[in-house]
C-alpha cells in the first residue's frame, strides 16, 4: 500500500488488532485522537482516524471512502477473499441502493410495530424467568437467547438449529481484521455450522408469514434478483443480533455500573425509546469498520493515495471530548444524537430500529421488576476483532 504524503503523516507503532489493545482499547484512544486526524498504521500498511469529526467525516463521504473493496483489511477486489463480500455492507450505489432498498422495506417501522406485541410477550416471559432465579449471565441467559427467539421467529428460520448463527457471526466480524490467531480459531468453530445456516435461509425452509418470505416475496416482484434474498435473510439475521447481543449485556453492564441511571429510567419510562443510543455510544460494540479511498485525498495537509485502506475507530470517535461532555460517563438524559455506534451516512446499521426496540422490551420488562443490578462475578469479555461485549456477565438483581 503506498504513502505518499505531502506533510509527514504521525504514526502510531501499536497493534489495533492485538490482545492488550481489544482489553485495555479505551485507555488507548486519547493517544490515537492526539495524532490529528489521519494516522499511520505501519505494521498493517493502512491509515486510521480516531477523532470524531474525521470518523464522521469519512462515513458521510461514501464516494471518497467506498465499502465495496470490504468493510475489513483485506481488498476485496484484489485478493482472493475466503467469502464473497456482503451485497448490503460491501456495496456502493447504485447496487447498494437496490439491496438497500428492499431491506428497509422489509424492516420499516409500521412491519417493525406489527412485531412488538410478540417481542413485549417473550420479554416478560424471560424476564419473568430470571427475576426467579435472582442471579443469572446477562449474556447466556438475557443478551443471546431473546434475539435469538424473537428475531429468529421474526424472520420465520426454524426453531431447531437457530444456534448456528453465534459461531458464524462471530467468525463474520474477525474476518474484518487481519488473519490472527483469533480469526482462524472462528474460521474453526464455524466451519460445522455454515451449511446448517445457509439452509435455513433458504426459500423453501422459512415460514411464509416472517422478513425472509418478505425478501424472497421482493424477488417474485422483480425487485431483487433471486440469488440476493438468502444473503439478505442472513444480513437481517445478523442485523438483529450482533449489535444488540452486545448491547444488551453492555446495557446490564452500565446499569450495575451507574445505579442512578437505572433509577432515571425507572422514574421515567420515556426514555425507554432512547436509552439504548446512549449504550451503544458509551459501550460502541462495533469498535471499528474500515473504508477504502476510491481517489487521491488530502486531509488536514495529509494526502492519502488511491486504494488505501482506511481504520476508522468508532468507540474511540464516540469517547471524543471535543465533541462530548464528559464521554466518558454513562448518562441517558445526554443528547446522542450523531453517535457513530451504529454507523453513519448510506450505509448506518440496517437493524438498529430491531435493536432499539428490543431493547426497549426488555428493559422495559426490566424496569418493571427489579429494583437494581450488581455484578455477582468478574465479566468475561468475548475476543474479537471487530466487536468488544461480554462472554460472560453474572448479575444480581434486588427486586422492585
Amino acid at each position: 500500500m503506498g504513502t505518499d504524503v505531502s506533510i509527514d503523516a504521525p504514526a502510531w507503532s501499536g497493534d489495533p488488532f492485538a490482545d492488550d489493545f481489544f482489553y485495555n482499547a479505551f485507555d488507548y484512544f486519547p493517544e490515537l485522537r492526539a495524532l490529528g486526524p489521519v494516522f499511520r498504521l505501519p505494521q498493517y500498511g493502512i491509515w486510521g482516524m480516531a477523532q470524531y469529526a474525521s470518523v464522521k467525516s469519512t462515513l458521510t463521504d461514501w464516494e471518497t471512502f467506498i465499502s465495496s473493496a470490504g468493510a475489513g483489511i483485506q481488498d476485496l477486489r484484489k485478493e482472493k477473499a475466503w467469502r464473497p463480500p456482503s451485497i448490503l455492507l460491501e456495496t456502493d450505489p447504485p447496487l447498494h441502493d437496490v439491496t438497500r432498498g428492499a431491506m428497509n422495506k422489509v424492516l420499516s417501522i409500521g412491519e417493525l410495530r406489527a412485531r412488538k406485541e410478540a417481542f413485549q410477550a417473550e420479554a416478560d416471559r424471560m424476564v419473568d424467568a430470571l427475576v426467579e432465579k435472582g442471579t443469572f449471565d446477562a449474556v447466556g441467559d438475557l443478551a443471546i437467547p431473546f434475539p435469538l427467539k424473537v428475531m429468529g421467529d421474526a424472520v420465520g428460520v426454524p426453531p431447531e438449529g437457530r444456534e448456528c448463527l453465534l459461531p458464524f457471526s462471530n467468525m463474520l466480524f474477525n474476518s474484518f481484521g487481519p488473519p490472527n490467531e483469533v480469526f482462524l480459531k472462528s474460521i474453526e468453530e464455524s466451519n460445522a455450522v455454515v451449511a446448517e445456516l445457509f439452509r435455513q435461509c433458504s426459500r423453501d425452509v422459512l415460514t411464509d408469514d416472517g422478513f425472509g418470505a418478505a425478501l424472497y416475496a421482493a424477488v417474485d416482484r422483480g425487485e431483487i434478483p433471486e440469488d440476493y434474498a438468502p444473503a439478505l435473510v442472513r444480513s437481517i439475521l445478523s442485523a438483529g443480533f450482533d449489535t444488540t447481543v452486545n448491547g444488551l449485556s453492555a446495557a446490564v453492564y452500565a446499569f450495575a455500573q451507574y445505579p442512578e441511571q437505572w433509577q432515571i429510567l425507572r422514574e421515567e419510562p420515556k426514555r425507554l425509546r432512547t436509552f439504548f443510543d446512549e449504550v451503544i455510544r458509551w459501550a460502541s460494540p462495533v469498535q471499528t469498520f474500515f473504508r477504502t479511498t476510491a481517489r487521491e485525498v488530502e486531509i488536514d495537509g495529509v494526502r492519502i493515495g488511491k486504494d488505501e485502506k482506511v481504520l476508522l475507530f468508532l468507540a474511540a470517535a464516540n469517547h471524543d471530548p471535543d465533541h462530548w461532555d464528559s464521554p466518558e460517563v454513562f448518562d441517558i438524559t445526554r443528547k446522542t444524537v450523531g453517535h457513530v455506534g451504529f454507523g453513519h451516512g448510506i450505509h448506518v446499521c440496517v437493524g438498529q430500529m430491531v435493536a432499539r426496540m428490543e431493547a426497549e422490551v426488555v428493559f422495559g420488562a426490566l424496569c418493571r421488576r427489579i429494583a437494581g443490578f450488581e455484578l455477582a462475578g468478574t465479566p468475561v469479555y468475548k475476543r474479537n476483532n471487530t466487536l468488544r461485549g461480554f462472554e460472560h456477565l453474572p448479575v444480581r438483581v434486588r427486586l422492585a
